[in-house]
């Protein structure tokens, strides 16, 4: 079972980095997943989707090979979500729209908000309102959100961080149950993306 993480901040060393950094800690440590990835939105920027992407533009096939190679590859998806001003940001709303079903459909995702003070649940509506539509994710029920983000999992305060760690170890856990109840749902034949190419 492989795991993609999405850092959807386009900041360089941002929060939401070293956040994707803790849950790939936690879940290879505890042996969930065999490959765990992180893809960084701040390292590696998507340029704005354009028509050409349809078309076989060469430069945008060299862009997005890696990261259509990973997330092919991926079983389940976390998508790490700083909130800006109550909203997700644009680099990581052009995510999904640059990436479809063939990458992302019918795998488990995992919703993981990062905010600066006590906000963090805007992104995680946002995010289940119009981000898996055509994509065909699956958002689990279970979601995180890391309030006060530059003082968690910071050794900071013992007691706060355990209390993450263990709802972020309880909800890998369930996303790994997920990743493989859905592996057979992709494995089912039942799957037609060619008919139904768009959700309603």
């Amino acid at each position: 079972m492989n795991l993609t993480i999405i850092s959807g901040s386009h900041r360089k060393d941002s929060q939401s980095t070293r956040i994707s950094h803790v849950l790939k800690e936690r879940a290879v440590t505890l042996g969930l997943f065999t490959q765990v990835d992180i893809l960084d939105l701040a390292e590696n920027p998507l340029p704005l989707w354009d028509d050409s992407i349809w078309s076989g533009n060469e430069e945008w096939k060299a862009l997005l090979a890696p990261w259509r190679a990973a997330l092919n590859a991926s079983d389940a998806i976390i998508v790490v979500a700083p909130e800006w001003n109550g909203m997700v940001p644009s680099g990581l709303k052009n995510f999904f729209l640059v990436f479809g079903a063939a990458q992302l459909g019918h795998k488990p995702g995992l919703i993981t908000a990062v905010s600066a003070g006590q906000g963090g649940s805007y992104p995680v509506v946002e995010l289940r309102t119009s981000s898996y539509k055509n994509c065909r994710l699956c958002y689990i029920p279970d979601h995180l959100i890391v309030r006060n983000v530059a003082s968690v999992m910071t050794g900071e305060d013992a007691e706060a961080d355990q209390h993450m760690q263990d709802r972020m170890d309880y909800s890998l856990a369930v996303l790994k149950e997920y990743a493989i109840g859905l592996k057979g749902v992709r494995e089912s034949g039942v799957i037609d993306h060619k008919t139904f190419r768009n959700g309603m």
